[in-house]
């Protein structure tokens, strides 16, 4: 049948779908290399664990086709039935993790511990992700949780410990895969040694370390690669030996084989549980890198490449161990027919790396997200990629997971030992992430408690099983993840518990707006002119610092902006949404509320015109106050008042202000003209320091507009000959002590170990990238 004339033939959908699956199929393809090289290399170590110590007394040929059952149903219940069509869904604006389920709850739950937070964030296009959580009443559970502060403060050390345990693997997974891929050369050459294979094997991960402030994104275009060819050799492997050594192997998918398993075993077959569960490491890359990817891309290369080529590897290394009973200690090798031995010595190598290289990207990211929520100093983060968004490198991490991870490799040296810490930090990552994906379908899905209920003890049930007998191996080598996880936790809640208290001396000795008001327009000081931009961590009122400046010097600024930089429990704030203008006090004193908001996963870079987007929101922010009646400045919301988003598309189109641009040879000249030695000095070390932020000079002009109100014409007036005259930066530089009266455990936390964390780290004004030649510091000491 013909169609009718004026109806267009919908070829667009097709095309459209067409597009998205090339898409999708594209970036699964890429996550071969990011997401799947731990959990692919598995196989270099599993047999040799699980048949270590006792078991060896029960090895035949149903024991070993008992444990290729179990590794075969765990992979099929964990990451595939699990992560691949359950945990996936629970993404955050498409960015996955422990973080990620922790901000979706918050948001859905008032269960954050996060400071400053306001009514405004809310409206950001990212807290709306996912179903309204307005539509259902709250449940008690819900009540329950947010009413009490010590669940809700439970709930974070157990999702900070879970993250820790994500650490804990960036240190064990170099130490494991690489010192695996290496003992390979002894099967080979066994005139080596263990030392001269321990020394290879350090040389490697040195080189590992060494190379992470290039960026992933150098050598990323061979990862993917790498993976791909390592799996297609472990599957050829893996089918070569089933058909070659025994083919009856294939019985044991069935689950008849693990109850005879541990019929024969018993106790000594529930500790073996210990080495199966390794077979399933590196399953929480697929949640927690699914920022990179989609979740379609990643559900296909697990279900299609991944779990086939996996379940024919462990099938053919078990068919080749029921034939070789004594070649447990190095399966993978000994399996490996003798032709191609050395090329897939090289790419299991490669691949070991490649693995290792995934955890410590993931290792970083998670560093940053504790950092952005509060919960860890503040470090240096270097973006390495101008293209690829989100890839970080972390210097004092880099180095400090070097040297735990050369400590483990030496201090053991052998991989059964690592493996015991490495099984016990991935299942306390996976129980941690069952937990809170049941408060996520209570909270977030909105479905049935008993839905949730189910799902918990479900997965529970199974994980706590391999968590048991992980557990009993914390003597031999299990207790590394738990003292490291225990040392970053206390870190990462000293960190949070300073910083909250803080925060609440902050807001308890927030400057009176009567007394403010009172002083009159010029404060009862010299306003000079200038811009003054005082930092402060309060989302509202007016800080310490101020009053405290203003006591101590007779004279300040014409324009004031008290600027918050702060974090909201989100992914990504978009940078139309990023900043928010508002008025602290009536029009004639020239004092403004800035509040720039970021992700935990954003990354505050340096591009150098900070200045300049915020003078251009406060001209946007007068001229719409002027024009729209809901900013009215009636004196009931002037004081501190009404904010508004101020997007960064508006300001191209806006008619406030006009912007000019020179090169940037003319800056300083007031400067350089001074008399002042010591001043010259500091602009040419500064402009040697600056030389690629300071490109080029901006400068404002008013637009001849005769409609412009006469009032609103002032005050822009005002701030373009107050920004001409230069911007101050004021910042408050504490001193944080705990009261006498508190106990002595409050002492230790903040006079020893908040005070020892904040000497430390990086100070605030270079982590706001704050111009050091323009940097006022204001000293106070908190009694908290």
């Amino acid at each position: 049948m013909e169609p009718e004339a004026g109806i267009p033939i919908p070829r667009n959908p097709s095309s459209l779908s067409w597009v998205n699956l090339s898409k999708n199929l594209i970036l699964a393809y890429q996550s071969f290399g990011v997401v799947y090289g731990d959990l692919s290399t598995s196989p270099l170590y599993v047999y040799t664990s699980i048949f270590k110590g006792k078991l060896q007394t029960h090895l035949n040929e149903d024991a070993i086709f008992g444990a290729f059952s179990l590794i075969f149903w765990t992979l099929t219940l964990i990451p595939l039935l699990k992560y691949v069509f359950l945990v996936l869904s629970a993404d955050d604006n498409g960015e996955g993790g422990t973080f990620a389920l922790y901000s979706l709850l918050c948001r859905h739950a008032k269960l954050s511990l996060l400071p400053n937070q306001q009514a405004a964030d809310e409206e950001l296009s990212a807290y709306r992700y996912g179903p309204s959580s307005h539509t259902i009443a709250s449940s008690p559970l819900k009540r329950f949780l947010e009413k009490y502060k010590r669940l809700r403060t439970a709930l974070l050390i157990v999702v900070l410990f879970g993250a820790c345990m994500v650490i804990g693997d960036g240190v064990l997974t170099p130490a494991i895969s690489v010192l695996s891929a290496v003992s390979g050369l002894k099967v080979a050459e066994s005139k080596l040694n263990n030392g001269e294979l321990l020394l290879i094997a350090c040389v490697i991960l040195v080189g590992l370390f060494a190379l992470q402030h290039f960026g992933t994104h150098r050598v990323a275009f061979m990862f993917a690669p790498v993976v791909i060819i390592w799996l297609v050799s472990i599957f050829s492997i893996g089918l070569y030996n089933t058909i070659f050594w025994n083919p009856k192997v294939v019985r044991a998918l069935s689950p008849y084989y693990i109850i005879k398993f541990f019929r024969e075993t018993g106790k000594d077959g529930w500790i073996s549980l210990g080495g199966i569960l390794l077979s399933i490491t590196g399953t929480e890359a697929m949640f927690a890198d699914l920022g990179h990817f989609t979740a379609l891309s990643i559900r296909v290369a697990f279900a299609f490449v991944i779990y086939p080529c996996l379940v024919v590897q462990y099938m053919g290394q078990a068919a080749f161990l029921s034939r070789h009973l004594d070649q447990t200690p190095g399966s993978f090798f000994e399996s490996i027919p003798r032709p191609v031995y050395w090329p897939v010595f090289v790419i299991a190598t490669l691949a070991a790396i490649v693995g290792s290289q995934a955890v410590i990207t993931a290792t970083f990211s998670i560093i940053k997200q504790c950092n952005a929520l509060g919960c860890f100093p503040r470090v240096k983060v270097v973006h390495t990629s101008k293209h690829i968004y989100g890839q970080i490198y972390i210097p004092e991490i880099n180095w400090i997971l070097m040297i735990l991870t050369l400590a483990i490799t030496i201090g053991f040296q052998d991989t059964t030992m690592i493996g015991n810490a490495y099984g016990l930090a991935c299942m306390t990552v996976m129980f941690v992430t069952t937990f809170l994906m049941a408060l996520v379908i209570i909270f977030v899905w909105q479905k049935s408690v008993f839905l949730a209920a189910a799902f918990l003890f479900f997965f529970w049930f199974i994980e706590g099983v391999y968590l048991s007998a992980a557990l009993m191996k914390v003597p031999q080598g299990g207790w590394v993840p738990l003292v490291l996880s225990f040392v970053f936790t206390i870190v990462m809640y000293v960190w949070h518990y300073g910083t909250r208290k803080k925060y609440t001396f902050d807001l308890h000795n927030k400057v009176s707006l009567k007394w403010l008001l009172g002083l009159g327009p010029s404060l009862g000081i010299v306003r000079v002119p200038g811009i003054g931009l005082i930092y402060s961590e309060l989302a509202t009122g007016v800080p310490a610092i101020f009053s405290h400046f203003v006591t101590n010097l007779p004279a300040f600024h014409n324009v004031l902006v008290f600027v918050c930089v702060k974090s909201v429990p989100v992914p990504y704030v978009s940078p139309e949404e990023r900043f928010l203008i508002g008025r602290v006090c009536p029009r004639p004193y020239r004092m403004y509320r800035c509040i720039v908001r970021y992700g935990y996963k954003d990354i505050q870079r340096d591009s150098g015109d900070f200045e300049s987007q915020l003078i251009q929101s406060i001209a946007e922010f007068i001229h719409r106050e002027a024009v729209e009646p809901q900013f009215s400045t009636s004196e009931s919301s002037s004081f501190d008042g009404r904010m508004a988003v101020i997007s960064t598309k508006t300001l191209q189109s806006s008619s406030s202000l006009m912007v000019t641009e020179q090169e940037d040879d003319d800056v300083g000249i007031s400067i350089q003209s001074s008399k002042s030695p010591t001043l010259q000095s500091l602009q040419l070390v500064y402009d040697d320091e600056n030389t690629q932020i300071r490109k080029r000079h901006v400068r404002f002009h008013l637009p001849s507009s005769p409609g412009m109100d006469p009032a609103v014409r002032e005050e822009l007036t005002d701030l373009i000959q107050a920004k001409e005259a230069g911007v101050a930066y004021i910042l408050g530089h504490s001193y944080v002590k705990a009261r006498r009266s508190s106990s002595y455990l409050k002492k230790i936390v903040i006079d020893i170990g908040y005070s020892f964390l904040r000497k430390n780290c990086r100070g605030p004004a270079v982590a706001l990238n704050i111009p050091h030649i323009s940097l006022i510091e204001v000293g106070m000491i908190y009694y908290v």
